[in-house]
C-alpha cells in the first residue's frame, strides 16, 4: 500500500471549484444554472492584452524565461506599484508566479512547521488554512466580524500573537466578505508589530484596485517599518479579468528573495513566456477596460445588496471591496452549507456556504456579483421564492 506524508491527510481545498463542478454537471442535464459561486470576472480579457500574447508567440517567445520573470515585466510591476502606491520597489525583489495562490504556498511553506503558529483571516480564503495545516503548523484564526464591517481588529489580532507566531496573513479588500480594513486599523497593527520583528507578514492585496464608495485600499507596502519582513501578494487575475492566464506576482523582502527564487526553480521553472508579455501590456496599456468593469461591478453590487436585504431572513452589509457579498442568513433558520446546497439543487443558483471560508463563516453565504445584472436579478427572485416557501 502506498504511503504519502502525513501532511496530505490534512490538506484541504477550495470548495468554490467543487460547487462549480456540480453546477456544470447540473447544467449538462439541462438545468438552468445561475452561477454566483465562482470568484472570477465575467468579462473578456481586454483585446490589447490578448494581442500582446499573440504577438509574443509570433515573435518567437517560446522558450524558458528567468525563474523570477522577464526583466521588462518585473520593471513594469515596480513602476505600477510606484504609480499606484507611491513606493519604489526594486525589480529584483519581484517574482512573477503562475497565479496568486503560489505566493501563499511559498510563504506558508517557508514559515510553517510543527510547533509554529500562523495567523490567518477567518472567514477568509480557504487555501490559507489548508496550507498551514499541510505544513504541520497550528492555524490561528483572526476573527473577521460583521460588526466591524468585515475589517480586522488590530487589537484582537495583536492579542493572538504568541512566542510561537511565525507568520501573519492579512487580506484587504477581502474574500469572501468584501470588507476593506481602514488605514487607522492597519496603522495600529503595524505599530504593534514593531515589537515582534521575528514575525513575517503576508499581505494578500489581489483585490487592491477593486474598491467602492470612496473606500481606500491601504497597502502594507507603504509602511517602511515592516518592509524587511513583508511579502506582498498581487496579480492580474481579478483586475484585468485574466484568471485563466495564471499570472500573479509577489514582492519579497531581501532576506527571503533568494529562497523564493529557489522555490521557483524547483517548482515551475518559469511562468508561460507569452503570458508575461500579456501581463506587461496590461500594466502599461490603457486602463479604460478596468474602469468600465469596476463601474459595472458597482451597479451589480448595489443590485445584489438591495435584493438580498429584501429576502426573508437575510441581511447584507454593503461590501466596499472585491466583488462579493456575504449576507447573514441566520434568521432564515437554515445552516449555511445546507442552504447553499439546496439553492443549487432546487433553484439552480450557485452560492458558497460560509463555513467553506472558516469556522466563523457559519450563518453566512457568499455570492459573487461577477455575473450579469439580469442573472443576478433572476437569482435573487429564485432565492426569494425558495426562502418564502421553505423557511425553517
Amino acid at each position: 500500500m502506498l504511503k504519502t506524508i502525513e501532511g496530505f491527510n490534512r490538506i484541504g481545498e477550495e470548495n468554490a471549484f467543487a460547487v462549480l463542478a456540480r453546477a456544470t454537471e447540473l447544467a449538462r442535464t439541462g438545468k438552468d444554472i445561475i452561477n454566483l459561486g465562482i470568484g472570477q470576472p465575467d468579462f473578456r480579457t481586454p483585446d490589447h492584452i490578448v494581442e500582446a500574447a499573440v504577438k509574443a508567440l509570433r515573435d518567437g517567445h517560446h522558450g524558458y524565461t528567468p525563474a523570477t520573470g522577464i526583466l521588462p515585466l518585473r520593471e513594469g510591476v515596480a513602476a505600477d506599484i510606484e504609480k499606484r502606491i507611491g513606493v519604489a520597489v526594486d525589480p529584483d525583489k519581484v517574482v512573477v508566479v503562475p497565479g496568486g495562490k503560489v505566493t501563499m504556498f511559498m510563504a506558508i511553506l517557508m514559515f510553517g512547521e510543527p510547533g509554529a503558529e500562523i495567523l490567518y483571516p477567518d472567514p477568509g480564503f480557504p487555501i490559507y488554512r489548508s496550507m498551514i495545516e499541510f505544513t504541520g503548523a497550528t492555524p490561528v484564526p483572526v476573527p473577521i466580524r460583521e460588526k466591524n464591517d468585515f475589517a480586522f481588529s488590530a487589537e484582537e489580532t495583536l492579542g493572538l500573537l504568541t512566542p510561537k507566531t511565525r507568520l501573519i496573513i492579512l487580506n484587504s479588500p477581502a474574500n469572501p466578505t468584501g470588507g476593506v480594513t481602514p488605514r487607522a486599523e492597519i496603522e495600529k497593527l503595524v505599530a504593534g508589530l514593531a515589537a515582534r520583528p521575528d514575525i513575517a507578514i503576508l499581505s494578500d492585496e489581489i483585490y487592491g484596485q477593486m474598491t467602492y464608495d470612496g473606500a481606500v485600499h491601504t497597502s502594507l507596502l507603504e509602511f517602511e517599518a515592516i518592509r524587511d519582513r513583508l511579502i506582498l501578494l498581487d496579480g492580474w487575475s481579478k483586475t484585468y479579468a485574466m484568471t485563466g492566464w495564471r499570472m500573479g506576482y509577489a514582492v519579497w523582502p531581501q532576506a527571503l528573495i533568494d529562497k523564493a527564487r529557489k522555490l521557483a526553480v524547483n517548482c515551475w521553472s518559469c511562468v508561460n513566456a507569452p503570458a508575461q508579455y500579456a501581463g506587461l501590456a496590461a500594466l502599461e496599456g490603457p486602463q479604460d477596460a478596468v474602469a468600465d468593469m469596476m463601474r459595472e461591478f458597482d451597479k451589480r453590487r448595489k443590485l445584489v445588496v438591495d435584493g438580498l436585504n429584501a429576502l426573508p431572513g437575510v441581511s447584507a452589509r454593503t461590501p466596499t471591496g472585491a466583488f462579493y457579498a456575504f449576507p447573514n442568513i441566520s434568521a432564515t433558520g437554515w445552516k449555511a452549507k445546507p442552504l447553499a446546497s439546496a439553492l443549487l439543487e432546487e433553484t439552480g443558483v450557485a452560492t458558497i456556504g460560509g463555513p467553506d471560508f472558516g469556522i466563523l463563516g457559519e450563518g453566512y453565504i457568499r455570492l459573487s456579483y461577477a455575473n450579469s445584472a439580469e442573472n443576478i436579478a433572476r437569482a435573487l427572485e429564485r432565492m426569494g421564492e425558495f426562502l418564502s416557501e421553505k423557511a425553517k
